[in-house]
């Protein structure tokens, strides 16, 4: 059986029957998605997934300038008021 990173689990059944009520018993945590006792989806807050969003931005950028600066091009002064 495949982990699950939630203290939280419903069947598909379940979310169909009352989401709603999914989502308040969890709170801010995330609900895994169970088809046949295997998580399919996770459900996360917005919040949550929101923040996911930025990290993964912060890290695609992070290795962008990694490469970067692995060309070992010179780089180019440029004034702010240049701007």
């Amino acid at each position: 059986m495949r982990q699950l990173y939630s203290s939280y689990s419903a069947s598909i059944s379940e979310l169909k029957k009352s989401p709603t009520a999914l989502l308040n018993e969890a709170g801010n945590e995330p609900i895994a998605i169970l088809n046949h006792n295997t998580p399919s989806a996770y459900l996360v807050p917005s919040e949550t997934f929101e923040r996911l969003m930025e990290i993964a931005d912060d890290y695609l950028l992070a290795e962008s300038v990694k490469e970067r600066l692995a060309e070992n091009e010179t780089p180019v002064r440029v004034s702010l008021n240049d701007l």
